[in-house]
């Protein structure tokens, strides 16, 4: 793992709060004791991974009345006395997930008490993801995994081992299939472009779905110095799978499960759990195929 720049930075906070924050030290421990499986979804190898400290966040009411009542906890005033956190650019602050499912695992707090959006963040993605060599960062949607939907925050982690990476190694754009889910993916090495085209494909999301200020959306973004950077976008029909209201799996898919680590904080879910399954889940929470084509066709009509 890179230990220089803002990686050696990052490193060195965790050495500290891992010492110093009993949560996290808690949740470290958990991540190295987590089991994970390999199943095999539309043709695509994924990972099954059994964390049991995340069925907090896994189970989480985001509702809207649910948020009004409890205070923010990524707000600083509300933050526990030993979290520190490093600052990066005008506006975030990177802290430790004290319930990680990744190595390195982060979160990109917003130094406002604004709602969740992709808007004015998705700059801070691309030069997150520079600035972290080997680390990828992730947007959950406000209505689609995001447990803090009431305060602008990303989410960022080592990479190493995340199958979408290497699932979308050789593919075009900027319609994919992955794991049984559909995807657009944008790559190049240029800032201004990708911004563009990204931009214009979560408009075109919202114009097609009818949901705005943002389409439902889970983004992903990955940087490597040869090739610059790989955004993928993850159009979303619901929050969670109808397996997870009826108690069948609980499973709620966000980024991260949707980059190929499907959390499962349940034992039993974890050791029944197929690759159909999967298929299943992520299929019912991301966008049909009909919308998906015509978003689709709109991107490739505007090339």
């Amino acid at each position: 793992m890179p230990a220089h720049g803002l990686s050696g930075l990052v490193d060195g906070l965790f050495v500290r709060q891992r010492e110093a924050w009993p949560l996290l030290g808690k949740g470290l421990l958990g991540l190295s004791a987590a089991r994970s499986r390999p199943v095999r979804a539309a043709g695509d190898e994924m990972v099954v991974r059994h964390i049991p400290h995340r069925v907090a966040s896994t189970t989480a009411a985001v509702d809207r009345e649910s948020v009004r009542r409890r205070p923010c906890f990524l707000c600083p005033q509300n933050l526990d006395p030993a979290e520190e956190g490093i600052p990066f650019g005008e506006a975030h602050t990177l802290y430790c997930n004290p319930f990680p499912i990744v190595e390195r695992h982060l979160t990109v707090v917003h130094r406002d008490h604004t709602p969740q959006r992709i808007d004015g963040q998705l700059g801070t993605m691309l030069a997150l993801a520079e600035a972290l060599p080997g680390f990828f960062v992730v947007y959950n949607g406000p209505e689609c995994g995001a447990s803090a939907p009431d305060h602008a925050h990303l989410q960022a982690g080592w990479g190493g081992g995340v199958p979408l990476a290497l699932a979308v190694e050789g593919r075009g754009g900027p319609a994919v299939g992955l794991y049984g889910l559909r995807a657009l993916l944008f790559r190049g090495d240029s800032r201004s472009r990708l911004l563009s085209e990204t931009s214009r494909a979560l408009a075109i999301l919202s114009s097609v779905t009818g949901k705005t200020p943002e389409p439902l959306c889970n983004l992903a973004v990955f940087h490597a110095p040869a090739g610059g950077w790989t955004v993928v976008v993850f159009p979303r029909s619901r929050h969670r799978p109808e397996a997870f209201h009826s108690g069948e799996l609980t499973v709620s898919p966000a980024a991260i499960d949707l980059c190929g680590i499907l959390v499962t904080p349940l034992a039993a879910d974890f050791e029944r759990i197929t690759g159909e399954d999967v298929e299943s889940v992520f299929r019912e929470v991301t966008l049909p195929e009909a919308p998906f084509l015509e978003v689709a066709a709109r991107l490739e009509a505007g090339r």
